[in-house]
């Protein structure tokens, strides 16, 4: 054993949560790349600095690895909008989630790829990700009751236009910069896209 107590080989430690989470970033870059049908397993392996066969021991395939990215983006980026959000106060995530989509261009593009490579609107771990949806416009529902956030507008739909809003200049940059004159990746841009939001958030409270 080595003085921290994990096994090593030829002098190097193994740390099975760290090379999981380094499979991860290599998988989420090169699926980002070239979307779930051109990504290679290859080039995530020696994005990771693994061989093939520890990839397959961690995420037995291919598609078992581009689950294990959505869940594990989707939890993170959730975790840091919650973190950041304040009580009571469901429309202030809009500017967060569309700063954490500006730092997070590499889960936009994989969703991008994703829409074009679907297959008769099938997408993988579609079940799970159903489910996540359904969470979040319960949360609006309960806000509703709560009479925080406006009862004439569905909520399905309101959930619909918030990620729409936060993720539409980063998706789809050449539009933004054709409508606005700037790069939607310019701090300048994000700042005065950032206070849009916040003043049209104003337009889903009750």
């Amino acid at each position: 054993m080595s003085p921290k107590g994990k096994k090593t080989v030829g002098g190097t430690g193994r740390d099975p949560d760290r090379t999981r989470q380094r499979i991860l970033d290599a998988a989420l870059q090169e699926f980002s790349a070239r979307g779930f049908a051109g990504a290679r397993v290859s080039g995530i392996a020696r994005g990771a600095k693994v061989n093939k066969r520890m990839l397959y021991h961690y995420f037995n395939d291919k598609e078992g690895l581009f689950r294990a990215v959505l869940r594990h983006k989707i939890s993170d980026r959730q975790s840091r909008v919650a973190a950041l959000t304040p009580p009571n106060d469901l429309t202030s995530s809009l500017t967060l989630w569309f700063r954490q989509n500006c730092q997070d261009t590499d889960w936009v593009r994989l969703l991008g790829w994703e829409s074009l490579q679907a297959n008769k609107d099938a997408v993988l771990d579609e079940p799970e990700r159903r489910r996540i949806a359904r969470l979040a416009v319960a949360r609006i529902k309960k806000k509703q009751a709560a009479g925080q956030l406006r009862k004439d507008v569905s909520a399905a739909h309101l959930q619909l236009a918030k990620t729409s809003l936060a993720m539409f200049p980063i998706a789809l940059p050449q539009i933004a910069r054709l409508i606005l004159g700037g790069s939607p990746h310019r701090p300048r841009f994000q700042r005065e896209y950032a206070r849009f939001l916040e003043t049209i958030s104003a337009a889903f409270r009750a």
